[in-house]
């Protein structure tokens, strides 16, 4: 099993904490995001671990990791930042954003998946929105569940809550046995097309799962109830990690 963590991005919202550092590198409760990251990976028994990087990448050095570098990270996403390591993606494989923290208990749920394609879905999401934000339907965005448990929409607009069902966390799991369809279902998008409204450079990971979703192959929902956190501000920063129920 290999792991891949998506750290190239600057975090725009955690300004200034991030003038000087990738997003990854600012500190929870003392201690740097990756670092929580990489400690949940090993203890789970992952220790094959790449770190995409871009943004300020001398600043992020941390021992027996090997790294790469998305030299367009400022212009690119989440989709190019992963497929800047497309060599890497031989094997079972989890990718998780760099900006999450999470329990040992929910890369574990993900770990026994034995599927081909998983993605972490949060019940609880509600609980930590309101704990963010005053109004949580202002951020969020959709998610609908099929009765097999498959995704079969995520990453829109929610007009109201009833269209979230869960929420998508930036960590999922693909199995070696369908890694080179889904390389060359990338390579075959249309680069010419806008994607939600996105170049395709810039396309985010959600649209490009809906893609995959809507043309290529179920997408499994892997179901939490909280256990993680993501820090995209420094309100987020005073939020608690609260266990997995």
């Amino acid at each position: 099993m290999k792991a891949i963590i998506l750290a190239a991005g600057r975090g725009i919202r955690l300004a200034p904490l991030t003038d000087q550092k990738p997003k990854c590198m600012v500190e929870y409760k003392g201690k740097p995001i990756i670092d929580y990251t990489l400690e949940t990976l090993r203890a789970c028994g992952v220790s094959d671990i790449v770190i995409v990087k871009g943004y300020r990448a001398v600043a992020l050095q941390r021992a027996n990791v090997r790294f790469a570098v998305n030299p367009n990270y400022a212009n690119t996403n989440m989709v190019e930042t992963l497929f800047c390591v497309e060599d890497e993606l031989n094997t079972d494989v989890i990718v998780s954003y760099g900006d999450i923290i999470y329990e040992s208990q929910v890369l574990e749920k993900l770990l026994e998946y034995r599927g081909d394609f998983g993605v972490v879905v949060d019940h609880g999401w509600l609980e930590l929105w309101q704990s963010r934000m005053e109004n949580p339907l202002a951020d969020v965005e959709s998610m609908k569940i099929n009765a097999n448990g498959q995704i079969i929409e995520l990453g829109k607009k929610p007009e109201s809550l009833a269209e979230v069902q869960g929420q998508y966390i930036g960590l999922f799991k693909i199995s070696a046995a369908v890694l080179p369809i889904v390389k060359d279902f990338y390579h075959k998008l249309d680069r010419r097309k806008s994607y939600d409204g996105r170049a395709f450079e810039q396309m985010y990971m959600t649209s490009f799962l809906q893609l995959i979703i809507d043309d290529l192959m179920p997408i499994d929902a892997i179901a939490i109830n909280r256990g993680w956190l993501e820090i995209d501000c420094p309100k987020d920063l005073e939020c608690e990690l609260r266990n997995l129920s």
